[in-house]
């Protein structure tokens, strides 16, 4: 089992940045993946990055140059640096860890006033 803990959520304005963090815990040895996905009501939860161990970072095309995705794996933690946030990037953002199976942690809101 693997639990995780996001922070940094909050309201910024358009044009700002935020730093979501996200620390895994329990059986973190197997972990190969962390990453990061969005959600909107009534939308289908979509990937913002993952970065698999030892591998380049996967971004989506709409947050590709603005937002940064790194890990330490010594602390088992995965971030999420947000810069030159638009009102579209207003979701809740959730982490994602893949071991054996997916891991979620219980969401973090963003909102990006314009």
């Amino acid at each position: 089992q693997v639990q995780l803990v996001e922070a940094g959520g909050g309201l910024v304005q358009a044009g700002g940045s935020l730093r979501l963090s996200c620390v895994a815990s329990g059986t973190t040895f197997t972990i190969n993946t962390m990453g990061w996905y969005r959600q909107v009501p009534g939308k289908q939860r979509e990937l913002v990055a993952l970065m698999a161990s030892g591998g380049l970072p996967n971004y989506a095309a709409s947050v590709k140059g603005r937002f940064t995705i790194s890990r330490d794996n010594a602390q088992n933690t995965v971030y999420l640096q947000m810069n030159s946030l638009k009102a579209e990037d207003t979701a809740v953002y959730y982490c994602y860890v893949w071991t054996l199976r997916a891991y979620w942690g219980q969401g973090t809101q963003v909102t990006v006033s314009s």
